[in-house]
């Protein structure tokens, strides 16, 4: 049959139904309510990379070399989300050995916005998200990371999640906007300025 492999064994099905009382797991084993806010910067950090996929989709198709960051990017938010769903007021040291998250990334962002901003003109006005898809599509990825480093940073302050996870979804921001005037500039897009309306 067609959900069966190829040697026989039926495929494991997508959904489980653990879920449908509104309660979910952590790492560590807890259950908590859906609404709990360990899974509301969770699913944001889903949405964080999805964006960035669509993001690097369009950039690719442009031929940006800097594609290959955007995909470590994505990783990167995979052990973001390991660490936001490792409650450390629940964690054993087995779970801390495979979540923890150091300042070794935060320090590469930085490295790469250095590197892009240098070859970016003066900012004079206040940028709309604009210069094109690869562009806007990044911009559209830094207001989702803001929104993330909003919902990781009460759990950092209960001294539930690592602060350098707050950290990178800090400077993920700026290099997401770094990037994405680097985009424009490189498809020789025109980045659209706030004009203020007349009264």
């Amino acid at each position: 049959s067609p959900e069966r492999g190829s040697r026989g064994a039926r495929a494991p099905r997508i959904y489980t139904g653990t879920g449908d009382a509104g309660f979910s797991s952590t790492f560590t084993g807890e259950r908590r309510p859906k609404g709990d806010r360990v899974f509301e910067a969770l699913g944001t950090a889903d949405e964080l990379s999805s964006a960035i996929g669509l993001a690097s989709e369009l950039s690719s198709e442009q031929g940006h070399a800097f594609v290959a960051q955007l995909h470590k990017v994505q990783c990167m938010l995979q052990d973001v989300g390991s660490n936001i769903a490792t409650p450390l007021s629940s964690a054993r040291e087995a779970h801390l050995k495979r979540t923890s998250f150091s300042e070794k990334p935060v320090l590469e962002l930085e490295q790469w916005i250095d590197r892009y901003s240098e070859q970016l003109p003066p900012l004079r006005a206040f940028i709309l998200p604009s210069g094109g898809k690869s562009s806007a599509a990044l911009h559209f990825s830094r207001a989702v990371c803001r929104r993330a480093e909003r919902c990781v940073v009460p759990l950092v302050q209960a001294g539930e999640v690592d602060p350098n996870v707050a950290k990178y979804l800090n400077r993920l921001s700026d290099y997401l906007f770094v990037l994405a005037r680097y985009a424009a500039m490189k498809e020789g897009k025109e980045e659209k300025i706030y004009i203020k309306s007349e009264p």
